[in-house]
């Protein structure tokens, strides 16, 4: 069997899904299969085609990669792959999209505002500034003022829509999900970062790991309820990681759910993995096996 791993692409996340990619691909080579890296470009229906692989192991991030777009490639293609199909990879990439799924679905989420037209009277600083369909914190700013908020639109303009959403001031947690059981709740401590940005998340020593996270038992059992939920909600499959803010580190609200997780050494989904006494290797492996069973 011939397992094309697809990584890099053409987002502002290429970095960290090289890395992601080239350490899938070592734990496949180490479990025994026979591999090819497959950096993605605009050639990749000719290289698709060219390698003849069974299955794709999609690690990129972002953009063309995460949002179903070369999911549906791969569909035109017949090829088996890991990960969401094109519609639920769409949805989670959409910010607002899974947002009104979300509220459909009585997930908790914090309060947005799409389109922007200024802010209520009601609401109060600091806010938060997203890219609609951006992933690993790109292009989000916290502010503190009418100052910050201008330009942190400025600056999220920069990657198309936007939107304005409630900051919820508590513990930053995430929760992995491995086909139908949520992992192990992780903690996420930024050590001089105002949030979770870019930085604090592929820099080494920029942020403290603790899992499990320091809730109630009940907490966490109400944590992976909604991760499992979220998933489920937005069509998902094989994997993903949902992300969270918990109030008072007893009410948790649902940021995201990221149907690509990063696959790095610092990386979120395998460190709540290996809690669970899964190794790497291990990890990489039970992924592609869900996909190749649609060989069957």
């Amino acid at each position: 069997m011939k397992i094309g791993v697809l990584y890099g692409g053409l987002s502002s996340e290429r970095e960290v899904s090289l890395n992601s990619g080239r350490n899938v691909a070592g734990a496949l080579r180490r479990r025994g299969y026979e591999v090819v890296e497959i950096d993605v470009g605009l050639d990749i229906c000719e290289r698709l085609k060219s390698e003849k692989i069974d299955v794709a192991f999609v690690m990129l991030h972002g953009k063309p990669g995460e949002d179903g777009t070369v999911q549906g490639i791969l569909e035109f293609l017949g090829i088996p792959y890991t990960g969401s199909g094109v519609l639920s990879s769409a949805l989670a990439m959409d910010k607002i999209m899974s947002k009104r799924v979300f509220l459909s679905k009585n997930i908790p989420t914090p309060g947005f505002l799409y389109p922007y037209s200024g802010l209520p009277e009601d609401w109060e600083y600091p806010v938060v500034i997203k890219p609609r369909s951006e992933g690993s914190s790109v292009g989000t700013t916290i502010a503190e003022n009418e100052s910050e908020l201008r330009e942190g639109i400025k600056n999220a303009k920069r990657f198309g829509e936007f939107f304005v959403e409630k900051y919820i001031n508590g513990m930053i947690a995430t929760c992995g999900i491995l086909g139908d059981d949520a992992l192990p709740v992780l903690e996420l401590v930024p050590k001089r970062r105002k949030f979770y940005d870019y930085k604090a998340k592929y820099t080494e020593g920029e942020t403290d790991f603790i899992i499990p996270a320091r809730v109630s038992k009940e907490t966490a059992n109400r944590v992976k309820e909604l991760a499992l939920l979220s998933h489920r909600a937005l069509g998902c499959r094989h994997f993903s990681r949902v992300d969270f803010v918990i109030k008072d580190n007893i009410e948790p609200y649902v940021l995201e759910v990221n149907t690509i997780p990063g696959m790095t050494e610092l990386s979120d989904l395998p460190k709540e993995a290996r809690a669970m006494g899964i190794e790497y290797d291990e990890l990489v492996e039970r992924i592609l096996k869900m996909a190749v069973k649609e060989l069957a």
